[in-house]
């Protein structure tokens, strides 16, 4: 068997699969290594014949490391119920398996990825505690600096990561601020007028309290107004030309009847539901003298029951902005439970309704899903980037033009929540980097590029479920893809290594990111 690739007057036939310093030599992790070095490694590997099937799989002790010498090899990673490709070569010398061992107690101790051949091949393996020693003792300094950078690459993207929920934290905090304000101000300024209304109709209580005023026009007045009170509980939401012409024709019977103030007067009888048809009942059952203190009087009335409807709906409001502020945060859950997924988009959607001024919010829900074994807080932290990023690439967008779709499906034993924005679109270019940690096409100071990492490792390694999006000018959908089965449990989730993010977006995009070199370091990853 010979290897191609090999370098012209070395022979790397191997009859019986023998390791030998000259083959080591053709592979590029071992090209610059000494005979001595290589035959030392050779003394201590396994050069080894084997056919279609798997190498390693994720999930399983990190023990070996193996090094392609003939053949082709695949990585894959699970997503969800499915195995997805990240690469496949044919190149020598790519190396995959247990590549974090010279980290010590900081290596992942599982694989990460699953490997497998796809044909007959020839593979080095090597005990991971192998290639700890050789990077640790002959190469001390680059087994430091691989380590400083690995660390200092998980530590940045820790630090940044709480960086971009404490910034999604504040603009929410600033959105539910200004959102309990406006309720609050409405039920504070309600209070006050209601104070002066009350004031007056204690005055009026006074003036019946003389004795100056027929039984029979008291009870005439308290029938009205029961009947005011009523009218003022079902008044119909009026537009403003039919509320401006139903104000003009109470102002004009108002001043046909020599009644004072009829400007001032019309606006509260329209907004409570008094039409100029039981004005005329009022007039007519009225006893003489008595229809200037009757309207007075069912003025009051229906200015308190306003006031005191406008109190309750700030209060309302404010119940529930708090009650969306709760079922935001999850904070009375159980971190992992069945959740409602329509009811953490609309929570979500509710924190951030600030930031959806002038777009136009389309929910298209499918009410027949089931509910959705998941972590609801970090879900909703996902929804949180997507809408954030939905909104910004609607910023340029002519007013009227701005659409917001969030869907809701299901896909086989999957729930589908799908954002989908009306905006420029993602750049071809661009579509392929866009989860990648740290990557923003945002300006300096912006963004930190973390919230779509953020959002595809909450969804895939937490939930085993996708992430993907597919973009087109006026038109870019992001997909998340939730198994209906139960998700790990948190100490599985906790289990899950932290390292710096898989550069290989195929199984990220819809779209596969093609290109694969022997030195990818997508092959480190296993």
């Amino acid at each position: 068997m010979t290897f191609p690739g090999a370098e012209d007057g070395v022979d790397t036939t191997v009859g019986e699969l023998r390791c030998t310093p000259e083959l080591l030599s053709t592979l590029f992790l071992f090209a610059d290594l000494t005979d001595a070095q290589r035959t030392w490694i050779c003394e201590r590997s396994t050069l080894r014949r084997v056919g279609p099937g798997p190498l390693f799989t994720q999930g399983e002790p990190a023990r070996l490391f193996w090094v392609l010498v003939e053949g082709e090899v695949v990585t894959s990673r699970r997503v969800g119920t499915d195995d997805v490709e990240i690469a496949r070569t044919s190149q020598r010398g790519v190396y995959m398996g247990a590549t974090q061992a010279y980290l010590g107690e900081h290596a992942a101790p599982t694989y990460v990825n699953s490997g497998r051949t796809t044909r007959p091949s020839v593979v080095l393996e090597l005990d991971a505690s192998v290639l700890a020693t050789v990077l640790r003792e002959w190469f001390p300094m680059a087994a430091h600096l691989l380590e400083g950078l690995y660390e200092g690459m998980r530590t940045s993207q820790q630090r940044v990561a709480e960086r971009e929920r404490l910034l999604a934290l504040g603009a929410l905090s600033a959105g539910l601020t200004h959102e309990l304000n406006n309720p609050a101000a409405a039920a504070v300024r309600a209070v006050e007028a209601l104070r002066d209304r009350v004031a007056a109709m204690r005055h009026k209580l006074e003036f019946i309290g003389s004795g100056r005023m027929e039984p029979a026009t008291i009870s005439a007045l308290i029938r009205f107004q029961e009947e005011a009170v009523r009218r003022a509980a079902k008044a119909p939401a009026l537009g403003p030309l039919e509320a401006g012409e139903r104000e003009d024709a109470v102002a004009d019977w108002l001043d046909d009847h020599g009644l004072a103030g009829s400007w001032d007067v019309a606006p509260v009888f329209v907004a409570g539901g008094i039409d100029v048809d039981w004005l005329d009942t009022v007039a007519a059952a009225a006893p003489e003298g008595s229809l200037p203190g009757a309207v007075g009087w069912l003025r009051y009335t229906v200015e308190t029951e306003l006031l005191l409807g406008e109190i309750a709906e700030s209060a309302t409001r404010i119940s529930h902005l708090v009650g969306a502020a709760a079922q935001y945060s999850q904070l009375d859950r159980a971190p992992f439970r069945d959740v409602d997924l329509h009811e953490l988009l609309d929570s979500t959607l509710t924190m951030l309704s600030g930031k959806l001024a002038g777009v136009r919010v389309v929910k298209e829900y499918d009410r027949s899903l089931p509910l959705v074994p998941a972590y609801g807080a970090e879900l909703n932290q996902v929804w949180t980037n997507l809408v954030v990023n939905a909104v910004a690439a609607m910023a340029e967008q002519p007013e009227g033009s701005r659409e917001l779709v969030v869907r809701t499906l299901r896909s086989g034993e999957c729930a589908v929540v799908e954002v989908q924005d009306s905006g420029t679109g993602i750049a071809p270019q661009v579509l392929g980097r866009i989860f990648e940690p740290f990557f923003t096409t945002k300006p300096v100071g912006e963004g930190t590029g973390l919230g779509l990492d953020i959002s595809w490792r909450i969804v895939t390694h937490k939930h085993r479920g996708s992430l993907t999006v597919r973009s087109r000018p006026g038109q870019t959908v992001f997909r998340v893809e939730l198994p209906l089965v139960p998700a790990p449990t948190e100490s599985d989730a906790r289990a899950e290594p932290a390292e710096p993010a898989d550069p290989v977006l195929s199984s990220r995009v819809s779209q596969p990111v093609d290109g694969a070199s022997g030195r990818d370091p997508r092959w480190g990853e296993g």
